[in-house]
């Protein structure tokens, strides 16, 4: 079995106890056998000297749709109803190998960030999925689901998704569930027939949910006064198997309503803003709640890239500005959030932390980069959160495996992608 021993690193743990560290990491196998104090040793396939490094769990993307990477800039500066118009009508035109090839570079570009595990919602999981094993990255995967006569896909979406998930639930890095597009193009209909999916199965169900006011205060139109997370609750849609995107326009009614049903949230805090949403998502609220939050970068057509940095950063930042209180949130709220909260969303005890048993899913954060000095166990959560970013991320270990080596992506060369069809 394959052991890497990460000596003396600056160990930033997110165990229970939040612990910042010096510290040995020694991985056997796709878990961590053992985290020390420096000097227990012992021999190991390969050695990092890790006296310049942070170590620190991989960060968890709960938001994104990699088979819209190729977007890139192509759709910028627009409002969402007309975003969403044009990514439908694209959406129409895809060949299997552009879904594939686009799927292939948004999971090296998350591996790249010092993103291990991500949260997807798209339809043709299936080829997603073929992209993710090829990366070598952990990836949970919701088939987007719609009302028959909005789709855009071969037979009914419901069933396609229930397809997808019997035939990937034995699979080792993948992880299928269930997803609804939204209440603009999904009725109850189809949202009872996915929560009847992910109970007959036990998988999660991702989806869209009061991102935009026009969405909201259309809903409210057709249905009697009743806003969309108040008609999803009376329906008896909402539970703990749920993760939300976005939720920025929540009522605090509403967002009482998610954390009796354990709904969790995950919040896209760059997307939201770059789309112009309008306000921000009411973050204190869902936290003083006890509703569990998580970051999403959602897609490089909406947010141009796919870190979870900026999410922290940015998102940090908004409520802090809009809520008049820079106390309001704090670096260890937003790296909770890009970690170990994710990891409880998606209701893995196994990921999340640097602690014995897990799986070895690591990153390592370069402090001679300029961002990162001067950086000690007293600022270093302030500066993982503030400071750091792409350019800081020297390595990555994915289930016990070197993805990302000395600050080159592993098995990526940009050639791999010059004249590949996106479409």
């Amino acid at each position: 079995m394959h052991t890497i021993l990460i000596r003396n690193a600056l160990i930033v743990s997110q165990d229970a106890s939040r612990r910042v560290f010096r510290g040995n990491i020694f991985i056997e196998g796709d878990h961590i056998k053992d985290v020390s104090a420096p000097g227990k040793e012992d021999g190991a396939d390969e050695i990092l000297d890790a006296s310049n490094l942070i170590a620190m769990p991989g960060l968890i993307n709960t938001h994104c749709h990699v088979a819209m990477t190729h977007l890139r800039g192509f759709i910028d500066d627009i409002p969402l109803s007309g975003f969403l118009e044009k990514t439908f009508r694209l959406d129409a035109e895809r060949t299997d190998e552009g879904m594939y090839n686009s799927s292939l570079l948004g999971t090296k570009e998350m591996i790249n960030s010092g993103i291990t595990s991500f949260l997807d919602l798209y339809y043709g999981e299936d080829i997603v999925a073929q992209a993710a094993k090829k990366s070598g990255i952990r990836a949970f995967l919701a088939w987007n689901t719609l009302d028959q006569d909005k789709t855009t896909q071969k037979g009914n979406p419901v069933k396609n998704a229930e397809h997808f998930i019997q035939e990937f639930s034995k699979e080792k890095m993948i992880t299928p569930a269930i997803g609804v597009q939204g209440v603009y193009v999904a009725g109850d209909e189809t949202y009872l027939a996915a929560d009847d999916v992910s109970r007959r199965y036990s998988t999660l169900i991702h989806g869209h949910l009061s991102e935009t006011r026009e969405e909201v205060y259309n809903f409210v139109k057709g249905h009697g006064g009743k806003r969309p997370i108040e008609h999803l609750s009376e329906i008896g849609f909402l539970s703990q198997r749920f993760i939300a995107a976005h939720c920025v326009w929540a009522t605090l009614n509403e967002v009482r309503m998610m954390a009796m049903k354990g709904s969790r949230v995950s919040w896209n805090p760059v997307s939201n803003a770059k789309l112009g949403v309008g306000g921000t998502a009411p973050v204190p609220e869902f936290v003083s709640n006890g509703i569990l939050v998580s970051l999403g970068s959602d897609s490089t057509a909406s947010n141009n890239s796919q870190d979870i940095w900026s999410a922290m950063k940015f998102g940090s930042i908004s409520v802090k500005n809009e809520r008049w209180n820079p106390a309001v949130t704090n670096a260890q709220m937003m790296l909770d959030m890009g970690t170990i909260n994710a990891a409880h969303s998606l209701n893995r005890s196994d990921i999340g932390s640097i602690e014995n048993g897990k799986l070895a899913d690591i990153v390592m954060l370069d402090m001679s980069t300029p961002e990162l000095i001067p950086t000690t166990p007293e600022n270093a959560i302030s500066n993982i959160v503030y400071s750091a970013g792409t350019s800081s991320v020297s390595d990555v270990i994915i289930g016990g495996k070197f993805v990302k080596r000395n600050h080159r992506l592993l098995d990526f060369e940009p050639e791999m992608f010059r004249d590949a069809n996106f479409y």
